[in-house]
């Protein structure tokens, strides 16, 4: 279906320029949470250990097995002094059926909880899976939008000092402005001119970038909606409800059901020196044309197959009694691994916490930055009109100008990294919380 889709959009986009996709943050997303081969890989692993519990399952089911043989005597064998029982060749005919039913197999039964919680496991790696995904694809979302908004202010103040430097023109040629205003006026120019090439390299990677976590292909080309100062509005109202609350950090839980997965290991282990009972029976069928043996005369007569069937069943137990200390070494290393895990969790926890802290910390210095640096750019504003002004009337220099400029674009650009900022830290909060992306619900007019 995945393969259709882009393949009808190619053919659909070859009659124009080149096929081309608009998304929005929420369907990029949505897009990811599909078609990301990590998320498909999560899910299968879901799906795997669903069919280990069920073979574990078949073991308390019936077991049941046919076989059979037939072989010909070409050579007979004799006894002693000759005497030997049955004609110079015949055939034996057998087939049999063994069936077992266990009826008491507590290996099984905790092998049954063990993979309960291996299935747990599974969908919390698909949890942190899709948690880490939307975190990625958040951060390579706004990541284009801030190299597009920057290449869309260096564009601004490209214009600015071409106008600039076409003004400085007209009055060096009436004599108005010396030639060292018309140089430094150009030099300014040309050194914009390679950062503009870098932002809009760097856009292309981004969405190259982008496209491999959608699993689009390289030939669709991808526009993102939106503009990072629209999200000026979300920054400032967005009510953070500021914790530090691990208990639905995924990396914890997982680790939280590594070791209950241990626990179970050890039980399995444990019960693996109970008694186990089943029954078990056997019906067999069995035949030979070796022919009766006749005492008058003592000879064989030749008078067809002989069929016997016999069928038995009975309840066997069987108790372990010594394994060479293989079963307490081995409950003694799921204890060891126990032990582990649970210094691990302890040393992954202190880990996460500082992460945390260092997220809320990015949170809060991003949206101080963000109304500073608004502030800031009307001032720098501000300060380049009246340098262009002072500079148009003669008052001012080329320098003060070229200052007021680029004081203006560091500025506008300072302020569209705060919000970037921001975003990608509440994306890497999001994650280390355990807050998952919930999918906006689009309602159908009627």
């Amino acid at each position: 279906m995945k393969k259709f889709f882009w393949t009808f959009l190619l053919i659909v986009g070859w009659g124009f320029a080149e096929a081309q996709m608009r998304l929005t943050l929420d369907e990029v997303l949505e897009l990811a949470l599909s078609e990301n081969p990590t998320i498909r890989i999560a899910q299968t692993e879901i799906e795997r250990y669903d069919y280990v519990k069920r073979q574990t399952w078949g073991q308390l089911l019936p077991q049941i097995s046919l076989g059979g043989q037939i072989n010909h005597t070409f050579i007979k064998q004799n006894m002693s002094k000759g005497f030997s029982l049955g004609g110079d060749r015949y055939t034996n005919i057998s087939a049999s059926v063994d069936a077992t039913l266990p009826l008491f197999a507590p290996a099984v039964y905790r092998t049954l909880k063990m993979n309960r919680t291996q299935m747990e496991s599974a969908v919390e790696q698909a949890r942190a899976t899709r948690l880490g995904l939307v975190a990625e694809v958040r951060k390579a979302f706004y990541n284009i939008l801030l190299a597009e908004q920057s290449l869309e202010v260096l564009h601004s103040s490209e214009a600015t000092m071409q106008r600039t430097v076409d003004d400085t023109q007209v009055q060096y040629d009436h004599g108005l402005a010396s030639e060292y205003d018309l140089l430094t006026a150009r030099v300014q120019l040309s050194n914009i001119r390679p950062t503009i090439l870098q932002t809009e390299n760097s856009i292309i990677i981004a969405k190259r970038m982008l496209k491999m976590l959608l699993s689009i292909p390289e030939e669709i080309e991808i526009e993102v909606t939106g503009r990072l100062d629209d999200m000026r509005e979300k920054v400032l109202t967005d009510n953070l409800e500021l914790s530090n609350d691990l208990s639905a950090n995924s990396d914890l839980r997982s680790l939280d059901l590594q070791e209950e997965l241990l626990t179970r290991q050890l039980r399995v282990a444990n019960a693996s020196r109970w008694p186990m009972i089943g029954l078990f029976g056997n019906f067999t069928l069995m035949g030979n044309n070796m022919g009766s043996f006749s005492m008058k005369d003592m000879s064989v007569i030749q008078d067809g197959y002989y069929w016997q069937h016999p069928l038995y069943a009975g309840v066997r137990m069987t108790v372990p009694l010594f394994s060479g200390l293989t079963k307490m070494n081995k409950s003694r290393e799921i204890k060891n691994r126990i032990a582990q895990l649970g210094l691990q969790r302890q040393y992954t926890e202190d880990q996460l916490r500082v992460e945390v802290h260092a997220a809320l910390n990015n949170l809060l210095t991003a949206r101080e930055r963000m109304t500073a640096q608004e502030l800031t750019v009307e001032q720098a504003a501000k300060a380049y009109k009246i340098s262009d002004t002072r500079y148009r009337a003669g008052a001012g220099t080329i320098l003060e100008l070229n200052s007021a400029q680029l004081s203006q674009t560091q500025a506008q650009l300072n302020f569209s990294q705060a919000i970037f900022d921001f975003l990608s830290a509440k994306a890497d909060y999001d994650r280390l919380i355990g807050i998952e992306y919930e999918p906006v619900v689009k309602h159908q007019e009627p």
